[in-house]
């Protein structure tokens, strides 16, 4: 208690705040990888109506449509591809380090930008692709 109060006087914080730490890629990875997630449980729900419209026929399915072929629904769809793409080489990254590899601080921070790098890179060639094709074909 006594130290509480001597840190207290001095105006400094108890224990290191993101004030005091200089941020590294190594702590945005991790914040960016939280809100990625919190972005797929949202981009779930847009999944779930998506196929709840399918499944509810033509005028269900247009408005869905219609919504994500539009300006903001584009960006959304674009976000959300992003999200999915940086979380899924966030683990991966996470996959290495369980291997017990990858542990030293040159190649955390390889890792860490080839994520960034990678998921922004896939994201735009996926919907290079959509985009200019203007639909998305599965199978043959």
């Amino acid at each position: 208690m006594a130290a509480e109060r001597v840190a207290m006087k001095r105006g400094r914080p108890l224990s290191p705040h993101l004030q005091i730490y200089r941020p590294s890629i190594t702590m945005v990875m991790s914040i960016v990888h939280r809100l990625t997630g919190m972005a797929l449980y949202l981009g779930t729900a847009l999944l779930a109506w998506f196929l709840i419209a399918v499944g509810s026929g033509p005028q269900q399915y247009a408005l869905v449509q219609a919504v994500m072929t539009s300006g903001p629904g584009r960006l959304v769809l674009i976000g959300y591809t992003w999200a999915l793409l940086h979380h899924m080489l966030g683990g991966l990254r996470h996959f290495i380090w369980d291997t017990g590899r990858g542990f030293a601080l040159p190649v955390v921070n390889r890792l860490s930008w080839l994520s960034i790098i990678g998921s922004l890179a896939l994201t735009a060639a996926i919907w290079s692709y959509v985009l200019l094709h203007g639909r998305v074909v599965v199978g043959g």
